[in-house]
């Protein structure tokens, strides 16, 4: 048996019209899946639907309180039970140093990040617990929650409060045979991350030297994850984290300068990021 073959499987991906999450949900799809997408984007709603046709795509806002139970009505219909949940929703919001923020800013990046992702998954356990054991939650986070990154300390906050989240839910829920990871990007090229924004082109150009295994990250790097994660073949990894970021994380401080060697000391070229004003 093909232990990525998703036929019979229920699988619900928020946000997954676009980018890291239509990655993930292509990747069910081609992988037989039942596929249930929540996409806040009439257009990018109409294009994942007709790329897969016999898919069921609600055009939603996950940050309306309304929308989980709204999802868990169509799961409930269509199914009766969910396999999978895939909590890919988040966005950096407002790049700003915390000092800037307003108390309203710092509320809308919690909620796009980890409020609403807390609401989806109380709202989808019930119907996991039907489909157990052997379902399971995917969380897609960041690299940021396990490092610093100036500009964006809320989102960081939140991204780290979701690596919490999910070793603690994988202990209640293991004895009922749900499992509960992640999936941490580095930079991933998507419309979401404006890279010619944040990253320049002189120093985009030597990413190379910065991101170990050389480029950028894409969709289906994140997409091979969520299907591992999903599969029997990760039938003993609960309340942990795939880091989909080309070595990043690993290599800490270390890059490697134009001529090939590697170094910690900084080699600065322009900005590394950028924020208004400034």
């Amino acid at each position: 048996m093909n232990p990525l073959d998703f036929t019979g499987k229920t699988v619900l991906v928020t946000g997954g019209g676009v980018g890291i999450g239509r990655g993930i949900a292509d990747a069910f799809a081609d992988a037989g899946a039942n596929l249930i997408i929540a996409e806040i984007d009439a257009e990018r709603a109409a294009a994942v639907q007709a790329a897969h046709p016999t898919a069921t795509v609600i055009t939603c806002d996950v940050l309306d309180r309304a929308t989980p139970a709204r999802l868990a009505d169509v799961v409930q219909e269509k199914a009766g039970k969910l396999d999978i949940l895939v909590n890919n929703v988040g966005h950096f919001v407002h790049a700003l140093p915390f000092s800037m923020l307003s108390g309203d800013q710092v509320d809308e990046i919690l909620d796009t990040n980890i409020g609403q992702l807390l609401r989806m998954t109380a709202a989808m356990i019930p119907l996991l617990r039907e489909a157990a054991p052997g379902s399971s939650i995917i969380n897609v986070t960041s690299i940021e929650a396990y490092r610093g990154i100036p500009y964006c300390t809320v989102y960081a906050a939140a991204k780290a409060g979701i690596a919490g989240f999910t070793k603690s839910l994988a202990l209640e829920l293991a004895p009922v045979g749900i499992r509960v990871n992640d999936i941490a990007p580095e930079t991933t090229d998507t419309p979401q991350v404006a890279l010619d924004i944040m990253i320049p082109p002189e120093n985009r150009a030597n990413m190379d030297k910065w991101i170990p295994l050389g480029r950028f990250g894409t969709p289906a790097d994140c997409a091979g994850a969520a299907l591992y994660l999903a599969s029997p073949l990760a039938s003993w990894v609960t309340g942990t984290a795939i880091h989909v970021d080309g070595g990043a994380l690993a290599a800490a401080g270390w890059i490697q300068t134009p001529t090939g060697e590697w170094t910690n000391v900084p080699m600065v070229s322009g900005n590394g990021l950028k924020i208004p004003g400034q």
